[in-house]
This record gives C-alpha cells, structure tokens and sequence, in this order.
C-alpha cells in the first residue's frame, strides 16, 4: 500500500535523525483493547525510529498519549498528566503527542490548544498510521501540527507492531461501529464499520502461530458483525477459504496450528446468529467465555439506549447458547444509572443478573459524553442514586462470584501459563478458558503452555491450584 510505503520513509528518516542519540519514550494507554492494540502499533513505529521505551517520564524524549472518550475520568487523567509535563517540556524540549478517540472531539482539541499550547502532535483514529510524517515534520520544521480526520478512515496494513506480551496477541478484525447507542460516542470517533479482508487477518494469526503466541483475542467494536456491511450492500471484497462472516472466521482461525485458544471482544446481542453460536460450540479452541453485553435488563431503556433486544430477547438468546454451547459461561457489562433509569427498571436489572449468574460483570456507572443523545436527555438520574445502585449491583455479583467459584473447588482446569504472579514472585499466573486466574507453584519454564491444574482453594478474584 503506497501510504504505508511513504511512512516507511518517514520511519527511515526520522531515525537518521536520532541515529546515535539513544531517545526514550513513554506511552500511556487509556481505554479498550482496541486503544491497547493501536498502542502496539504506535510502539513499533516508534521504536523504528530510533527510540527505546521506558517508564521514567523524566527520562522520556517523547511522551505518547493513547486517549479513550468513554469515560468522563479519561480527561481529567490526561489533562493531570499534561499539567505534569509542562517543565519537563521547558527543560529539555520533551516532544508530546496525544492521539486516539478523544483527539475526534473538537471540545477536546480545542481546549489542548487553548489550555496545553505546548503540546506538538494532535493525531486521530483514523490518521494513526501518519504518526512518523507527523513526527518527522516537528522535527524538522520545529513546528505544532494538528492531523485529524472526520471522515472515516481506511484500513492501512503492514504497520510496525510491538507486542506487549510473548504468549497472548489482539487481532484487530474490523473498526468503528454502525449502531449508535444512545450513551456511546465510538460510532462519532471510530466512524462507521470498516472490516478487514479476511487474509489480512488470517495471515495475521499465522504469523503470530509461528512466532510462538499461544492466544488470540480478535478485536472490533461490534465482532459479530464482521463483514455484514459488505453483505448487505452487495460491496465486493476478497474471500478467504470460505471466510465471509464472523461465524466463518472462527472456524478458519481455529484451524491454525500452534494457536490453543481463540477469544473475541465486543459483540452485540443483536447481531448474535445461530451460525456463531454453532461456530462456538464446534471449534475446541475457541473459549467457552462468551462476552455478551446487557447494559441494561429493562426493555424501555435498553429502547432509550438504542440496543435493538428487549429483556425476554436477551434472556432467550442466553438460554439459545446455553443449550448449544457445552459448558458456556458468560461475562457481561453494565451501566447503573442511564437517563430515566427508575429504582423499578433497575430491579429488572438485577432480576437478569440473578437468572444469567455471569462469571464476569464489567459494571459502570453512566458518564455523559458530549455529542451523545443521552448527554442530551433532561431526565438525568442524581449522582447519588447512580453510585446506590451501583453499590447494589457490585454486592449482588460478588455474591454470585463467591458463590460461583465454589464449582472449581476439585476440579481439574487447563491453565494457560502466564507468567509469575504479580502479588508472589514465587508463584505462577495463568488463566482458565473461562478467564479466571489461577496461581500455582511452578517451573518457569511452563510460562506459555497449557498446563492442567487441580483447584485447591478458592478466593474472590483468583484460584489456587496445584499441578496434576
């Protein structure tokens, strides 16, 4: 791709530059997997050119910043940070660079530039890729450069890539989203839903099977709807081994050797069809964790969000999986406290909660976003009454973890090992097929493979297991 070529150059000179001048960089990561995933690829371009990471800001030549708009605390985070680097921009000339979803809100931006006019590089989603021209261009002509798009972007292959693990890699599959919840401001900063070509991704998958990594997340904000853009409009692409829908990704992705588990992220009930349910349960790799996002268990405001499922369909759709999939257990996330959100709709809530019995709950308080039709609604629920029902919910989960972890008690799990436990350098770290850390003692040298391991005891947020 002739854009990718000309950064290549930009890569090549901006590292002439720096030849022999021993550059660092941090980066800070705020958001989702996917922010997480542009973050490795931003790294890789980086470190071609010419810098090397570390964690000491004040040793940093460049500091990165990686931004997420969902949550409100996001912009306090980096502002705070901003504040922190003035000085160390007057000392030394620290380049600093802020891209990601909060660059596409012109709110943003302009307060950067109003606030923080010190800050060289405003970059988007969709100009990611143009990073070493950016950079290169403040280099050399000592100027502030603003390099954002409102359209969508295009899918750019062959980027750099640093990954931040030896064992587990993301796969991004597809960008942007077409639903437009009322509460969400993706669809406005990723734009409209754009899939990658299914060799892309197969070859992707390939060359990390060959390269050791034993796990793969395939990312997209909406998973499952992979390539139904391109179906509905009759827009031709390249087929791939049959590969023309979500369903038919996994199944070619579980046939590549040396990958051992398969997960996704994010999928939408809405969009959860029976050819995926039965690509689930027949591929061995794929895990039986399934993501399966409520937001809300009351049909009016799941209406008011702008979901497309009503409570009685999501209930069905769970029963639907559990009865094909063998073994299936499910996390979910929640937002306590959308606009018109009442005590009674919020028991319909916890009533889902209570029949599904998730294994994980990602739970949120709602956090208006500018631009966002639910920024705009005059019902909004009081602060007070959103952290009350939060607080209700988390008890209710943990009660169900505490409860649910019981199960493993004596039962032999297949453990992908990780590596050392944070909290216990004598111990090692993996995780279940169903997600949940295990510890053990162990050789490092299991770090990578699948281990079966017997679950001794049990606490709220981990295992103890011990080897077979």
């Amino acid at each position: 791709m002739e854009e990718i070529e000309l950064q290549k150059e930009y890569i090549d000179k901006v590292n002439k530059l720096n030849q022999n001048k021993k550059l660092k960089y941090t980066i800070l990561t705020m958001g989702c997997q996917l922010n997480e995933n542009d973050s490795e690829k931003l790294s890789g371009m980086v470190e071609e050119m010419g810098y090397t990471l570390t964690l000491k800001q004040d040793e940093a030549d460049l500091a990165l910043f990686n931004t997420c708009c969902v949550r409100e605390n996001a912009e306090e985070k980096l502002f705070g940070k901003l504040g922190e680097l003035k000085k160390l921009k007057e000392q030394k000339g620290l380049i600093i660079a802020i891209g990601g979803c909060m660059m596409q809100e012109k709110h943003i931006t302009d307060k950067i530039k109003q606030s923080y006019p010190f800050v060289d590089i405003i970059f988007g989603t969709h100009t990611l890729h143009k990073f070493p021209e950016d950079l290169y261009q403040v280099i050399e002509e000592k100027t502030k450069l603003e390099d954002i798009l409102d359209i969508d972007g295009k899918v750019y292959e062959g980027l750099p890539i640093k990954r931040n693990d030896k064992i587990k890699a993301s796969v991004t599959i597809m960008n942007g989203c077409n639903n437009f919840c009322t509460y969400c401001i993706v669809p406005y900063v990723r734009g409209r839903e754009r899939s990658r070509k299914p060799q892309d991704i197969i070859n992707e998958v390939r060359d990390l099977a060959n390269q050791g990594y034993k796990e793969i997340t395939l990312l997209g904000q909406n998973v499952n709807s992979y390539l139904r853009v391109e179906r509905e409009k009759n827009i031709p692409f390249e087929a791939y081994n049959g590969v023309n829908s979500f369903a038919t990704l996994l199944r070619e992705v579980n046939k590549i050797d040396g990958i051992e588990r398969i997960r996704f992220v994010s999928p939408h009930p809405k969009d959860f069809t029976d050819d995926v349910i039965e690509a689930i349960a027949d591929c061995e790799k794929v895990c039986k964790l399934v993501h399966l996002p409520l937001q809300s268990g009351n049909t009016k405001v799941l209406k008011d969000m702008n979901r497309k499922y009503t409570k009685e369909q999501y209930l069905e759709l769970v029963e639907k999986m559990k009865s094909k999939i063998p073994n299936l257990s499910l996390s979910t996330d929640i937002i306590v406290g959308f606009p018109g959100e009442t005590d009674e709709e919020f028991e319909d809530t916890l009533d889902v909660v209570r029949k599904v019995c998730y294994e994980q709950v990602y739970m949120f308080i709602y956090s208006r976003r500018v631009e966002t039709p639910g920024d705009r609604m005059e019902n909004q629920v009081e602060e007070n009454i959103k952290h009350k029902r939060f607080d209700k919910l988390k008890k209710l989960v943990e009660s169900q973890i505490e409860e649910n972890n019981k199960k493993y008690l004596g039962t032999v799990e297949k453990v992908l090992v990780e590596g050392t436990s944070k909290n216990n350098e004598n111990m090692l770290t993996g995780r279940t097929d169903s997600n949940k850390v295990v510890v053990f003692e162990g050789k490092e040298e299991l770090i990578g493979n699948i281990v079966e391991l017997e679950i001794v005891s049990e606490h709220m947020w981990y295992l103890k297991g011990c080897i077979k």
